[in-house]
């Protein structure tokens, strides 16, 4: 099996772009559909969240596999709250066998903060032991050391929170890093940046670990979306100029796109791409792309 088209594009040194596909809450992927379109041939690899803020949804391990047959490189969210090891294993054993190659690590929301609050969690594993599983199942042995009858050939991914809001939590973010990349960590994905300067900041803090790293991007909507971040998202912090200007702005989607694809304009010298999680604008991707010039 050749190896991802996300690897492929970090090897080959160029801006890397990815987006985000939620799965939707049943079986109607009509919608999937045409995201799936519209996303194709413009952006690198799209990641599937896993049960994104504990919201039950169709499965990330379908729509990986339904990306694939419509010609993207998925990224395959695993989090740990629903699935204890040996569930966790079978799921990227079937993963590799539908030809889905990279996948990303993650602990997962508390289900509290979902649909199903009632759910009890699992977090059998956390983001970096399931990394080191990805690791031992690439090697072609499972968590318990056993031989595998066939190999998985994943390129694995991770997530890292540039913008702790103390200098304890900060450091916690790097060593948490630190530990991801020796789990087996090729490449990661960041929490929404607003400010690029504090990014740049995180950028010379972990150059020497020489790992791609794609900063998040949310395009704002409205002044209302981002004080809620502000406010509820750790780690995420609007500048005000930002809100004042999405907040005065008659036409507040070309104002977003245009906000966005400024903010990457900054990011582009600091980092080997862009994550854009466009919760409900997916279908506008391709207009930020286009205004940023790539």
């Amino acid at each position: 099996m050749p190896n991802s088209k996300l690897k492929q594009a970090f090897e080959s040194g160029k801006f890397v772009v990815t987006a985000e596909a939620g799965p939707l809450k049943g079986t109607d992927i009509t919608e999937l559909e045409e995201i799936a379109k519209i996303l194709k041939d413009k952006v690198d690899a799209v990641n599937v969240t896993d049960q994104q803020s504990s919201v039950m949804r169709l499965g990330s391990l379908a729509v990986s596999h339904l990306l694939c047959g419509w010609g993207i490189d998925p990224i395959y969210q695993v989090t740990c709250r629903d699935r204890n090891r040996i569930g966790l294993q079978s799921d990227l054993l079937s993963a590799a066998v539908l030809g889905i190659q990279n996948v990303m690590s993650l602990t997962g929301d508390l289900p509290a903060a979902g649909d199903h609050p009632q759910a009890k969690p699992v977090y059998d594993l956390d983001s970096v032991s399931l990394l080191s599983v990805i690791q031992a199942l690439n090697e072609g042995k499972d968590m318990m050391g056993n031989e595998l009858k066939g190999k998985t050939d994943f390129f694995a991914g991770a997530v890292v929170n540039p913008g702790a809001d103390t200098e304890a939590s900060y450091e916690l973010q790097i060593l948490k890093m630190e530990k991801k990349i020796a789990a087996g960590a090729k490449f990661f994905q960041t929490q929404a940046i607003y400010d690029a300067i504090l990014f740049e900041k995180f950028m010379k803090r972990v150059e020497q670990y020489k790992v791609p790293v794609l900063a998040g991007v949310i395009p704002l909507k409205s002044a209302g979306m981002a004080r809620f971040m502000n406010k509820n998202v750790a780690g995420v912090s609007v500048p005000q100029s930002m809100i004042d200007k999405i907040s005065k702005a008659e036409d507040k989607t070309s104002t977003g796109i245009e906000m966005c694809a400024d903010l990457i304009k900054q990011l582009k010298g600091l980092c080997r791409g862009v994550h854009i999680m466009a919760i409900g604008w997916e279908k506008k991707v391709p207009q930020i792309i286009e205004a940023v010039g790539i």
